[in-house]
């Protein structure tokens, strides 16, 4: 049972690096600062650091890998939130809706509102 757990867990991931990726992508496409950077070779990802800029100091980190998920926002370096496990998933996804619905963008800087995607 551990063992299928284990392979499981190393599936999901496999699948959050990919969309870490496209999530960066997407976030770049919308004018925004956005970078993920993997760790392990290209079918083999073992985990991944996602850093976005989301305007006035406001920065959000997502790590994952074989030792767990976890989110943290901060601004002029100052943690504001931190999430782990479903949780930290769950910002991500709220993340992918922003850059789907154009009224979370400010037009005139191409950045995200200020309000902390965790906060909102």
């Amino acid at each position: 049972m551990f063992s299928r757990l284990a392979e499981h867990y190393m599936f999901v991931v496999h699948d959050l690096v990919m969309s870490l990726q496209a999530l960066a992508e997407g976030l770049k496409g919308a004018g925004v600062t956005a970078s993920c950077y993997r760790c392990g070779e290209d079918l083999d990802a073992h985990g991944a650091s996602f850093v976005a800029e989301m305007g006035d100091g406001h920065i959000v980190r997502f790590l994952v890998s074989d030792f767990g998920i976890s989110w943290v926002e901060s601004r002029n370096g100052r943690e504001l939130v931190k999430l782990e496990g479903a949780e930290a998933i769950q910002e991500l996804q709220r993340m992918a809706q922003m850059i789907q619905n154009p009224s979370h963008l400010q037009t005139a800087t191409g950045q995200f509102n200020q309000t902390p995607v965790a906060a909102a």
